[in-house]
């Protein structure tokens, strides 16, 4: 069921997604000082790109740098990728097909306003755990 909602999201919406933190990314890595806020636009296009499957964690070891960036990321970029997603979001949900890709852009909301500080990892662990995928 994940690779057909995966196919479904992909056409309605999560390629266009996708290409909207590609641009982010490639924008931040202009300088060199983004460079991170880059790497992890780049994470998220994967995870906006295939999103069904995955969750988001915190990354216990993420400390105040990340939520600095954070704020910096908020003003310059976050909040035109959360609105990338509640527009989609709304528009996916007006149909009964599209009321799970709504809500998958809805849960897409805070790791695109705060990047920083969380990991991307499959849901076939039960116990998703930034920790575990340390060893």
């Amino acid at each position: 069921m994940r690779v057909v909602l995966n196919v479904i999201w992909l056409i309605f919406g999560g390629l266009w997604l996708a290409l909207g933190y590609v641009l982010a990314g490639i924008i931040c890595c202009i300088l060199i000082i983004t460079i991170p806020f880059g790497i992890a636009s780049f994470r998220i296009a994967s995870y906006a790109l295939w999103p069904f499957g995955r969750t988001t964690v915190p990354n216990p070891d993420a400390g105040v740098p990340s939520l600095l960036g954070n704020v910096i990321w908020i003003v310059f970029a976050g909040w035109w990728l959360a609105l990338g997603h509640i527009i989609t979001g709304i528009a996916q949900c007006l149909t009964i097909i599209g009321i799970p890709l709504g809500i998958a852009n809805f849960k897409l909301i805070p790791i695109s306003l705060l990047p920083l500080g969380y990991r991307i990892v499959s849901t076939d662990r039960p116990f998703a755990d930034a920790r575990a995928y340390a060893e």
